[in-house]
């Protein structure tokens, strides 16, 4: 019988810490879980729309009779990545241990699968929010305007009966700057017994989930014809607010696995590490167009 290692068995708490520290956007693949994955690779969103009251007569016997419609929007997984290294046992000896199984798959997630996780999940968004027409800023952002862009993107989503408590903001470090900065901000500063100032920006009104994304996993378009590169002509996003529940990003298929050497006529006396992910993000139409708020250089 072949022996193989169940990598992603043996060392599924290490990668979900290493993914809870290092992805940025971990929370969206968290949201609506009730909406779930199953058989296919379509993801099908209930529609559930119903009537209002009507007046209620004292003389009638009866109810106002109301209606309901029931429909789906249909999305399909579009991500279907894979690799595979062949080690040699020779290089895990004559290195040290540096070319390692662990280390080849540490190294892997924190350069490759995670950043590219990121990079999609952001660039598909921006994506969906031209697709379903969801608000996409291009105005130059100052110290002198981006509070006042803030202040009217909480009061578009508080206004649509968003619960600001839920929604993420995304956004780079030059952003996060532009806030501290802003003209018109009053901010407590936190005077620590060593001396020390706490300058960073943790919460900002409602909004206590703001979350720093690499200016470089940032981007409106990516090439992931080897590894994960902004495209030609890719735009920086600047900030995405969203409210997570307006949108679907799901895995619906991981697959980590390794064979020793000698398992099969493939390995022959090599190690053979092989890695698989199937995922997708998605707006939910009728919610995406007034629950995410993007700007992007113009």
């Amino acid at each position: 019988m072949p022996n193989v290692i169940n990598y992603a068995t043996n060392f599924s708490n290490q990668l979900r810490d290493l993914y809870g520290q290092e992805l940025t956007c971990d929370a969206l693949y968290h949201s609506n879980s009730d909406i779930q994955i199953t058989g296919a690779k379509d993801i099908k969103i209930p529609k559930l729309s119903v009537s209002g009251y009507k007046d209620h007569s004292r003389s009638s016997m009866t109810f106002n009779a109301g209606t309901y419609e029931n429909d789906y929007e249909t999305k399909t997984l579009d991500h279907d990545r894979d690799i595979e290294f062949g080690i040699d046992p020779m290089d895990f000896d004559e290195t040290d241990t540096v070319v390692s199984l662990a280390n080849v798959q540490n190294r892997f997630e924190r350069t490759q699968a995670i950043p590219e996780l990121d990079c999609y999940t952001y660039s598909k968004l921006h994506a969906e929010a031209v697709r379903a027409g969801a608000t996409i800023k291009t105005d130059a952002l100052t110290v002198s305007n981006v509070l006042s862009d803030f202040d009217d993107n909480l009061a578009k989503l508080e206004d649509i009966g968003v619960p600001l408590d839920r929604v993420i903001l995304y956004c780079t470090t030059d952003y996060k700057k532009l806030l501290k900065n802003a003209e018109g901000i009053q901010r407590t500063l936190d005077i620590k017994n060593g001396g020390g100032m706490d300058r960073r920006i943790h919460t900002m009104d409602d909004i206590t989930n703001i979350i720093t994304v690499p200016s470089g996993r940032f981007k409106t378009q990516f090439d992931f014809t080897d590894g994960c590169v902004a495209a030609e002509g890719a735009k920086k996003i600047d900030y995405i607010l969203i409210d997570p529940e307006c949108q679907i990003s799901r895995v619906k298929y991981s697959y980590i696995h390794l064979f020793t050497p000698g398992s099969d006529s493939r390995t022959a006396d090599k190690y053979l590490y092989q890695n698989r992910r199937y995922n997708g993000t998605f707006a939910i139409d009728h919610l995406f167009k007034d629950g995410c708020i993007m700007h992007v250089e113009g």
